[in-house]
């Protein structure tokens, strides 16, 4: 059985450079955020969109997982599905509430807002990121999922998530 670990939180929060750098760490299977894969060539969407990103990231952790892993990094997942689709369109949808519930991550890290903003074609919310980072730990706390909030620069950044990685494969 795997070891799941999520990396969730607000755009700009260093999230890809987190899920790269702690499956090269560990040399663990990493699975890159499939929005970037699926907007690679536009930059505008829709609620249906982020249903197909969603069930598209879900194929790309099923088929890790298929290859039984003993630890797995997810670069986002279902919450961040759910929040940008209640965020951006003031919409719920079933498909994504209901593979939100059946997650089953060990850990979630939450990556803070402590970093500066980069800007990107694909990020849209530079002065939302506080109102967004309470989303999501609201909404973590809600669901009981296990999180740690993930802070610091770099090194400083990467070591305070292997501490807490490290804690659940002790465990």
């Amino acid at each position: 059985m795997s070891v799941k670990i999520a990396i969730t939180g607000p755009e700009s929060t260093g999230k890809s450079w987190l899920a790269k750098h702690l499956a090269l760490h560990y040399d663990a299977v990493w699975i890159p955020e499939f929005a970037r894969q699926y907007l690679s060539n536009t930059t505008e969407y829709n609620a249906d969109d982020v249903v197909k990103i969603a069930r598209g990231q879900l194929q790309q952790e099923q088929n890790q997982l298929n290859a039984k892993p003993p630890l797995l990094f997810a670069d986002t997942e279902m919450l961040v599905c759910e929040i940008w689709l209640q965020f951006v369109f003031g919409l719920k949808n079933e498909f994504i509430e209901e593979a939100l519930q059946k997650q089953n991550y060990d850990l979630y890290l939450l990556c803070d807002i402590d970093l500066e903003w980069e800007p990107d074609p694909l990020r849209e919310h530079p002065d939302q990121r506080e109102t967004l980072f309470d989303l999501y730990e609201s909404r973590l706390k809600s669901l009981r999922f296990p999180y740690r909030i993930v802070n610091g620069k770099g090194n400083q950044r990467l070591t305070k998530a292997v501490n807490f990685v490290d804690e659940i494969l002790k465990n």
